[in-house]
Formats: structure tokens, C-alpha cells, sequence
């Protein structure tokens, strides 16, 4: 059972990182609600919950989220004590559930439309927001110092473009769609991969790994990708268990969104259960 039972939060987005958010707050007490895109585009899906979008159900790191189809479902499943997610591009989910917070944990790199008052509380994952201007406050999602810092006045640092490095390898171990069209995988994630061994094709194009590791990511075969497009991760750690719990980053990333939530003056009245959230 929630702990802050009467302070909603809501996350824009079931992703990795949104993902490390999602279990912090969960695991806090807070009861979540997670929205995303009928088709969502996740690479780690062993490791986020929106993959319940496609699989019904979902269980990370002992919490388990599911697809809710209507408002009903929504309740029963934060009675359950679970999270519900649920499709909703447009965040129409936020003004009839009028969350004490909204997390958008997208991460397009870009505002795609959060406003400071979509909640007593808005925060924002990564760079293209600025806190005290389109949201309240921003969590460093770059790896290094900041990381999971919470930022309340200005933005994170932009975005390098740059994979992490792993045992030397970088840009090789982010697996990019060679054609336009729909994913046609081979392996499972969390299967031990060869080097020139095939992992998937997209439209007949073969997306061969470069080094022996453990595929960590492939996306649904639902999505359509564009080429290009990052559909995979190739981990040369090759510890297979690490494929299917949530990593160190995500945590770091969750741990600054619930500190924000815990800091922020304007939620702290709603922890009592004595006030419903009122929109400033």
C-alpha cells in the first residue's frame, strides 16, 4: 500500500531512466501512474515499465506495472498496489487524475509540450528544459559528477550525442536500424552474443555485433524504426543479470527525482494525506 497515498505522481514516459524514477517513488511509498505511446520505442524493455504497453504486465525489480484501458482499471491497480500505465501521448491523463507532481521522463531532448503548471510540482529528465521556466526542476541524467543532481534553477548539461564507454567500446555497442522498417530480431535479450554473429535485420539488412557481450536491448518488433535510429545495446560486460535489473545511472537518475519531490515546499503539504493537490 502507498504510503503517500494521497499524493499522486505522474510519469510521462516508461523508459530506462523514467524507469529508475518510477521504482524510487514506488518503492517511497508514492503511488505512481505512468503514461506512454500506443507504440512506445524502449530498448531496455527487460528493465522498463512501459513494456507493459505491450506485454499487459511487467515486473522490475519486484515492482510490477500494468496496462490500464480505462479510468476504472487505473484505480484498481494503484489499489493493488501496483503502477498502471497507461496510453496516453497527449498527458490528457494529467488534468483528470490532478497529480501532486508530474515527472516527464521522456527524454526527447527537447520540451515536447510540460508546462510549470501541470502540477504543484514539475520535473524534467536530462537536457531541453530549464528549471524555473518550463518546469520546476530538471535531474542530471549525464554520467559523471551530477549525475542524478537536482537542478532548480537552470538546465543540464546538453546532450553529447555520445554512448557511455564500456570496456573500451562506445559508439560499437549501440545497435542502429540499416533501413527503414520493422525489427526482425534473432536473439533475446540477455543472450550471449559473438562477434559477427547476427542479432536481428531490419528489411532483409542484417545488424551484425562487433564484439562478444550480452544483448541488453532490443526494441519491440512492433516498432517501426527509421535508419538510423538506435534500436539495441550491446553490453561488452557480458553479465547477464545486468540485463534485467534496473542500472546504477537510472537509480542515481530516480534517487534526485524523489529527493525533488521530498524537497520541493509546495508537496510537502500533500504528505500529510490532510490536502488534495490544488494546481498553482
Amino acid at each position: 500500500m502507498a504510503f503517500f497515498r494521497r499524493a499522486l505522481i505522474l510519469v510521462r514516459g516508461g523508459g530506462d531512466l523514467a524507469s529508475g524514477v518510477i521504482y524510487r517513488l514506488h518503492r517511497a511509498g508514492f503511488p505512481v501512474v505512468v503514461t506512454e505511446l500506443a507504440n512506445p520505442v524502449l530498448v531496455r524493455r527487460a528493465v522498463c515499465y512501459g513494456e507493459a504497453i505491450y506485454s499487459s504486465a511487467v515486473k522490475v525489480d519486484g515492482v510490477l506495472a500494468r496496462r490500464a484501458e480505462t479510468a476504472d482499471d487505473v484505480d484498481k491497480i494503484l489499489a493493488d498496489g501496483a503502477v498502471p500505465v497507461v496510453v496516453d501521448p497527449a498527458g490528457q491523463t494529467i488534468e483528470r487524475l490532478n497529480p501532486v507532481a508530474v515527472v516527464d521522463g521522456r527524454m526527447a531532448k527537447m520540451n515536447l509540450g510540460t508546462r510549470p503548471d501541470d502540477a504543484p510540482l514539475v520535473i524534467a529528465l536530462g537536457p531541453g528544459f530549464t528549471a524555473g521556466v518550463d518546469c520546476h526542476a530538471v535531474i542530471e541524467t549525464n554520467r559523471g559528477h551530477d549525475l542524478g543532481r537536482v537542478i532548480w534553477q537552470g538546465s543540464a548539461e546538453p546532450d553529447t550525442g555520445e554512448p557511455g564507454i564500456m570496456q573500451g567500446q562506445s559508439y560499437s555497442r549501440v545497435l542502429r536500424a540499416p533501413a527503414r522498417g520493422y525489427v526482425q530480431a534473432y536473439r533475446q535479450i540477455g543472450d550471449t552474443i559473438e562477434a559477427g554473429q547476427t542479432i536481428a535485420s531490419v528489411n532483409g539488412q542484417p545488424i551484425v555485433a562487433a564484439f562478444n557481450g550480452v544483448l541488453r536491448g532490443l526494441v519491440h518488433e512492433q516498432v517501426r524504426v527509421e535508419a538510423g535510429m538506435k534500436i539495441g545495446d550491446l553490453d561488452p560486460r557480458a553479465r547477464r543479470e545486468n540485463c534485467f535489473t534496473i542500472s546504477d545511472k537510472s537509480l542515481a537518475v530516480g534517487g534526485g527525482a524523489l529527493e525533488a519531490v521530498l524537497a520541493a515546499p509546495q508537496v510537502r503539504p500533500y504528505l500529510t494525506g490532510y490536502e488534495t493537490p490544488t494546481r498553482v
